[in-house]
């Protein structure tokens, strides 16, 4: 089954472009890992403070591989809040249909 992993952390605002740059190594080593279909890391159009998680991944023994082998973000910057979930997908389709 696939693996979604997906919502928002806030941080200070002054530091969200920091933390979205931060982490731009971890999307790009991701998006190269088998079974990664889509990662991004992005700051929010609306909310100055939010950053938006998104990890779509093949099956959950992907996603633990590329946990053993992700890189660290090249800043540490405190996370105030967030509503990260996991999701584990049964069955997908075309979202028209």
């Amino acid at each position: 089954m696939t693996v979604l992993i997906a919502g928002p952390v806030y941080v200070e605002p002054a530091d969200r472009d920091r933390f979205v740059e931060g982490h731009r190594v971890i999307v790009e080593a991701a998006r190269r890992h088998p079974g990664c279909f889509d990662l991004s890391i992005s700051a929010d159009p609306v909310e100055a403070d939010r950053v938006n998680l998104f990890e779509y991944w093949e099956s959950e023994e992907v996603l633990t591989a590329w946990r053993a082998a992700a890189p660290q973000p090249t800043v540490r910057i405190p996370i105030r809040d967030g509503r990260v979930r996991k999701h584990v997908v049964a069955r997908s389709g075309d979202p028209f249909e």
